[in-house]
């Protein structure tokens, strides 16, 4: 396969005439796209910008590692979200990003992590206690409240008002939303501006900001030592010895609330979704179970040795990923397969086709995880749950622990009935479930 020398092109008509559909869901009018023009087309969405849509794992791997030095993030992450949840790892660039990934890596190294595994444990069996037996009901919001709990109990292993928890997820929540509308209809930035819908947003990330301070000076004021994030992120010292300054610290803490519950309650409800269309792998993950439980304790040993669960979640991300677009601008031009990316072209790479792109997967649209036995499929230049190079997801870990746990706890206590009807899905930010109504039976 190979790109073409020359992108096509859509129009800025074309895209204004499908707006409200974007607006609800943009992936049938990119699909349509990309069937039509190729792997790669350029969209022009007003005022002389346009963007590259990009669904060539290659040029993705190019980007990501090959030549990343020439790639930065775009203005959506380092301008329009940054101003939502600060300058922390997911929306710095430069010199500011790779001192900030080295001070931070350390307390995300699988050694550190199982300092908090017994907290993530407690708060998935706490939480999935919300599951009803014996009638239907969303799994949504289960996942989406069990996968908050579990980053701000491992932020914060301390007891936090049920206030200031419903007030931090609210403000992740509405903020995302108001992106959205955004980036999905730019014409319309003015108006959210001059009618103070932009501000009134704004005005919600300052009150999380001022709650996160007023938590943080707790700790230090406790002295006391809890084991958790804020510990290990209040400890780390840069090269010359000091340590982040408290609005720095406050803008990692909401890049980790806002990367890290979203992407997992995604994934966890695309997971149930598709164990819900396979029983055969609901039976497969519980002989998994019983037999890692039979062996140990140890709450890692069942994340390491339950293998079918994990390729279980690593097939609902290939297939459902909830970092369905990754974004980039190269600095300097750049060329690729022949094509030439001129000096400061927006990309958007489709993670969301590339994983179900016909020339890289078997049966791509088949929920096969004994696919991934292989681990070069995990590997390879087509799989990007957690993105790659230097970049990657620095809670990659954390969140596959998180999940491996969280369905083993859930598989374990209940059987989700057969269902037959698609999943339906509602992109914003990242991939979102949509009426992912489930029936749960007690074993």
């Amino acid at each position: 396969m190979s790109l073409p020398k020359t992108i096509p092109e859509v129009s800025f008509f074309r895209f204004l005439n499908h707006a409200n559909n974007i607006l609800k869901n943009p992936l049938p009018f990119h699909a349509a796209n990309f069937k039509k023009l190729g792997d790669i087309f350029r969209l022009n969405i007003g005022l002389g910008k346009s963007v590259l849509f990009c669904r060539d794992a290659g040029l993705l791997q190019h980007a990501l590692q090959k030549n990343q030095k020439n790639y930065t993030k775009s203005y959506i992450q380092t301008r329009d979200l940054a101003k939502y949840i600060g300058k922390g790892l997911l929306t710095a660039e430069g010199e500011h990003w790779q001192r900030q990934r080295k001070l931070i890596q350390p307390a995300f190294h699988k050694s550190q992590l199982v300092l908090l595994i017994d907290t993530i444990q407690e708060t998935i069996l706490e939480e999935l206690k919300k599951i009803k037996t014996g009638k239907p009901m969303d799994v949504f919001p289960v996942f989406n409240d069990l996968a908050f709990q579990t980053v701000v109990k491992s932020i914060f292993n301390i007891a936090i008002s049920d206030e200031d928890i419903a007030s931090l997820q609210h403000t992740t929540e509405a903020t995302q939303k108001m992106l959205v509308q955004e980036l999905r209809q730019p014409f319309l930035v003015w108006w959210f501006n001059f009618s103070g819908k932009t501000k009134k947003h704004l005005d919600l990330t300052q009150n999380s900001r001022t709650i996160l301070k007023r938590l943080v000076e707790e700790r230090k004021q406790s002295n006391a030592n809890h084991d958790d994030l804020l510990d290990m992120l209040l400890n780390a010292k840069y090269e010359d010895g000091s340590s982040m300054e408290e609005d720095q610290l406050v803008d990692e803490i909401l890049i980790l609330f806002a990367a890290g519950h979203e992407t997992t309650s995604n994934a966890l409800t695309f997971t149930c979704e598709l164990l819900a269309r396979n029983l055969e792998a609901q039976l497969k993950i519980l002989e998994g179970i019983v037999k890692v439980k039979s062996e140990s304790n140890d709450l890692m040993h069942w994340i390491k040795n339950a293998t079918y669960t994990k390729l279980v979640i690593e097939e609902s991300m290939r297939l459902y990923p909830p970092a369905y677009f990754i974004d980039r601008v190269n600095i300097e031009e750049d060329t690729f397969d022949g094509l030439t990316l001129p000096k400061g072209s927006n990309l958007l790479f489709s993670v969301y086709e590339i994983h179900r792109h016909p020339d890289f997967w078997k049966e791509p649209e088949a929920f096969i995880p004994e696919r991934f036995l292989d681990e070069n499929t995990k590997f390879s230049k087509n799989y990007y749950p957690f993105g790659a190079g230097p970049r990657m997801c620095i809670g990659n870990n954390f969140a596959m622990y998180e999940m491996s746990l969280a369905i083993i706890a859930l598989v374990e206590q209940f059987e989700i009935k057969e269902k037959k009807d698609p999943i339906q899905i509602k992109p914003l930010i990242t991939l979102k479930p949509h009426n992912a109504i489930l029936e749960f039976i007690k074993r």
